[in-house]
This record gives C-alpha cells, sequence and structure tokens, in this order.
C-alpha cells in the first residue's frame, strides 16, 4: 500500500486536545504501527513472550520501589467520584468543581514497573526470564512539546531477570538491535548517559548515577531520546523478592523504546511524515 493511498482527511485534519495531548493522523499512526513492528524484532530476537501489562499501578507497591523518592514530579494519580458528586454531574454542575476521591492508584509512567510488581515473590530460574510488553505511559512533565514529550505516549520495553552477567547481556544485545534498526531507517543516533529527571539531585541514587551510570539513551540529531537500556542491578530483585535459582535476587535490566519519538525521529531525518513512511516501507521490503 502506498502512502497516498492512506485516507485524507478533511481540510485542517485533527486538532490537539491541549499541550501534550495529540490525536495522530492516519500517516503518522502507520508510522506508529510500522515502527513498532520492527522494533518487536528485538522480542523475537531474544525469545522474549508478548505480555501485557496492568493499567493502573498501586501507590503503595510504587512506595515499596522509591518511585516517589525519585519521581514524585512524574506521577500522575488517578481519582473517582464519589457517589455523592453524582447527582451534581447528572444535574450539570462541572466536573472540576467537585472533589476527586483518591484510589490508591497511578497512571504508569513506565512499562517495566507494572511487569516487576507482577513477578513479586517469583523465582524466574537458573536462566533467567525475558518479557515484552508495550503500554501507554503517563508523565507530569513542566513542559511538552509535539511528539518528543507527550502527557501520553506508548513505550515498549524487553525486560530480563535472571543473573548479573545475563543483564549486562541483555543490554548489549539490546543496544546492538537499537543501532542496527537505525541504520535500516537512516536515523543517526548517538549513545549518551542518560540524565534522568530525578527530584532531589542531590540524592543517593542520583548521586550513584552520576558515579556508576546504568542508564544509557540514544539520543536523535536534535537531541531526542528515542530509546534506552537500562541497567537496575539487583534492586528490584530485592525490593520484590525476585530470585534466579541459586543467584539470588535477580537482577534486571530492560531495552525501552518511545514510540512517538520514533515518529518524531523519522520525520526529523526524512523531512515528512509521507516521506518517513515511504522509507519504512522500503526498509520492509
Amino acid at each position: 500500500m502506498s502512502t497516498s493511498s492512506i485516507a485524507a482527511l478533511p481540510d485542517g485534519g485533527l486538532k490537539d486536545a491541549g499541550p501534550g495531548l495529540l490525536t495522530l493522523d492516519p500517516v503518522r499512526t502507520a508510522l506508529l504501527h510500522g515502527l513498532e513492528g520492527l522494533i518487536t524484532g528485538l522480542a523475537a530476537r531474544l525469545a522474549a513472550p508478548e505480555v501485557m501489562g496492568p493499567p493502573l499501578l498501586t501507590a503503595a507497591g510504587l512506595t515499596r520501589l522509591d518511585y516517589f523518592r525519585n519521581f514524585p514530579h512524574l506521577g500522575v494519580s488517578t481519582g473517582r467520584f464519589g457517589p455523592e458528586a453524582l447527582d451534581g454531574l447528572a444535574a450539570g454542575q462541572a466536573p472540576g468543581e467537585l472533589a476527586l476521591l483518591p484510589t490508591g492508584h497511578l497512571l504508569p509512567s513506565a512499562t517495566c514497573y507494572g511487569l516487576l510488581l507482577s513477578l513479586e515473590g517469583r523465582d524466574v530460574g537458573e536462566h533467567g526470564l525475558r518479557l515484552s510488553a508495550s503500554g501507554r505511559c503517563f508523565r507530569n512533565e513542566t513542559h511538552y512539546d509535539g511528539l518528543r514529550r507527550l502527557w501520553g505516549f506508548h513505550m515498549r520495553e524487553v525486560l530480563y531477570l535472571g543473573t548479573k552477567q545475563g543483564a549486562v547481556e541483555h543490554l548489549d544485545q539490546g543496544a546492538e538491535f537499537v543501532q542496527e534498526l537505525a541504520g535500516r531507517l537512516g536515523l543517526e543516533l548517538n549513545r549518551v548517559v542518560a540524565d534522568d529527571p530525578f527530584y532531589d539531585k542531590g540524592s543517593s541514587r542520583a548521586r550513584l548515577m552520576a558515579l556508576d551510570p546504568v542508564k544509557h539513551e540514544f539520543v536523535a540529531t536534535d537531541g531526542t531520546a528515542i530509546a534506552s537500556v537500562n541497567r537496575h542491578r539487583n534492586f528490584f530483585g530485592e525490593r520484590l523478592d525476585i530470585r534466579a535459582g541459586s543467584h539470588g535476587p535477580a537482577y534486571s535490566a530492560c531495552v525501552a523504546f518511545g514510540l512517538e519519538r520514533w515518529v518524531h525521529a523519522m520525520i526529523l531525518t526524512h523531512g515528512s511524515p509521507e516521506q518517513a513512511l515511504d522509507r519504512l516501507r522500503d526498509t520492509r521490503n
């Protein structure tokens, strides 16, 4: 199917719902789905079965993972209207005038949290475990910028839990795949040490990251990070009692892809959504 065969929209296209809230048109949507199809090649290469993570995460679970100590500014909590608010809503009262009740849950800010929490108390065995999942993630950012920074975006991750050496090999294979795929798509990426947005730059975790970086990002020519390789050490294994047979607490690592950011990088490189989609289809043929 050629790009020209994608259904055209009425003049003016699709209106954004607000900062960080974009609706992708048919060409960008086809580009996102096509890119994800290629990105899932990493899961196939590593024999990582596909799973679906939960749509919400408990605040209690995230607390145990130090999420609020490190990223309290990124969390997006969920609320619901109590019974006393229903009559007002039905009568046309503005929702913003009514108090929301806390649910004790947050929207995911990364795909791996739900997968890790679901493995609590498990033994992944001597040979480890790999899982692949894609989900929509949400972050409360200081600003939003096109496809580069959104309220909600799609993240594909390939997660490994097992031995220390297995985690190293997982990240090496993931990094090789990212660069290989970028080459096929005509993207120029640089690998850099990530500067994670820790709330407290002086925290022990932030200082440790500076001394021993555990996350590297692959950035496009305009500085947009579109993929990352993340070494968790055995932090999650210890906090969640996830074991790797006789090796003790499992080491974990993940390779992550921000799908909308890959769309952005393709358009940036190839000049237009249509040209980017044509390049993608050439790559797949």
